[in-house]
């Protein structure tokens, strides 16, 4: 009983970071398409899990951005992550 229920809120927390990894990829994306790198990496840190790795890549006019989670307990590795795509704006750099 009590293992199912750890099991439980541990997907239930992977979940959760899955979530806050779209949401923070989709953020920066948007800033790195805007010009703003520094205030992109600046919003992973505060919208994505707490330790999770940011990917900017930058190919010609696109962006893509990966925030990846830390292995969640219980659940052998899963690291939940979420990766967003943006267009660069005229006269904006990556």
């Amino acid at each position: 009983m009590i293992a199912m229920l750890a099991l439980g809120f541990s997907a239930i927390g992977a979940v959760v970071a899955g979530m806050r990894s779209i949401d923070a990829a989709a953020e920066v994306a948007r800033l790195v398409a805007r010009g703003d790198r520094g205030r992109g990496e600046e919003a992973a840190k505060q919208l994505g899990p707490d330790g999770a790795d940011v990917s900017i890549k930058v190919d010609g006019d696109e962006v893509s951005v990966t925030v990846t989670a830390k292995p969640v307990p219980l659940l052998l590795g899963l690291r939940p992550s979420g990766t967003a795509y943006a267009v660069l704006e005229p006269g904006a750099s990556g």
